[in-house]
């Protein structure tokens, strides 16, 4: 059922900064209020960013992340979180304890690891802590194709064959479900998402579009899936839900012209749309 109060549904996005605003946070406020929510957020880290590539990363200090989420919870009704870039171990502990202490009704985990450029944005010996802490408490995680195969110890896959070798590897993460992104099968006509749960697993099927405007696509999609939970959408309509949003939002990319490199996707691409 649709979220039936007159309220609107508050999200929480937890994750860096993009001083770009293509990615991180900027991109996850976009679309969580594009999609008709009221956006929150706790900064976990402050990137040197452009649409050329990432030139410095600043954690920001645990105790001030430990006191942003506090602060949040304590007073705002959120229904739904969405997790990003966590930087290192000892962030991702303290992002999966206040998710404990706190039970919010919705988490979704977007386990980024590397920026559209190319650029490192998890410390590799943070993977396993991800992993361990917070995956488990997630009711979708959404990796590409580089990141599925960095959490399961694979190979990055190729095509939608070996996407589906995957399953499996996926499944045993624990979280209730995976959605593993076909974005990089670039020689695909089409971009189709494969959507994992414990008794199935279905591509969400999208034509691809052509555009090198693709900054910050993760984050968008997983901030929108969690927007759309926060309404009461079911998983599966809220995943396709943020499938078409996304879809939209980089088919009206190249109306933007943004920065030299990587740029974002609209965002608006028509004003705010209200699903309730």
């Amino acid at each position: 059922m649709p979220h039936s109060q007159d309220t609107t549904p508050i999200v929480l996005t937890i994750a860096g900064s993009d001083s770009g605003g293509g990615a991180g946070i900027q991109a996850d406020i976009k679309a969580i209020s594009a999609t008709g929510s009221y956006a929150c957020s706790v900064i976990t880290a402050i990137t040197s960013q452009n649409t050329l590539g990432v030139s410095a990363i600043h954690p920001v200090p645990l105790k001030h992340i430990e006191s942003q989420l506090d602060a949040v919870f304590t007073d705002l009704n959120i229904i739904a979180v969405k997790v990003g870039m966590l930087a290192d171990s000892d962030i991702i502990k303290v992002v999966a304890d206040k998710i404990r202490q706190y039970q919010p009704k919705h988490l979704v985990v977007d386990p980024v690891m590397v920026a559209t450029s190319g650029d490192l944005l998890l410390k590799r010996n943070a993977i396993d802590t991800l992993k361990r802490e917070l995956l488990p408490l997630a009711d979708l995680v959404t990796p590409n194709l580089p990141e599925g195969a960095a959490l399961t110890g694979g190979d990055v896959p190729h095509d939608e064959d070996q996407m589906g070798a995957m399953i499996e590897s996926l499944r045993a993460l624990g979280a209730k479900a995976v959605l593993l992104k076909g974005g990089h099968l670039e020689q695909s006509d089409n971009s189709n998402d494969l959507l994992i749960t414990p008794s199935a697993s279905e591509l969400i099927r999208a034509k691809r579009v052509m555009t090198g405007n693709t900054h910050g696509t993760g984050c968008t999609l997983s901030s929108a899936i969690a927007s759309y939970l926060a309404h009461g959408n079911r998983l599966h309509k809220a995943v396709c839900l943020g499938k078409q949003y996304m879809t939209q939002a980089i088919s009206h990319a190249d109306e933007l012209d943004i920065g030299a490199g990587h740029g974002p996707v609209h965002h608006f691409f028509c004003g705010f749309t209200n699903v309730r």
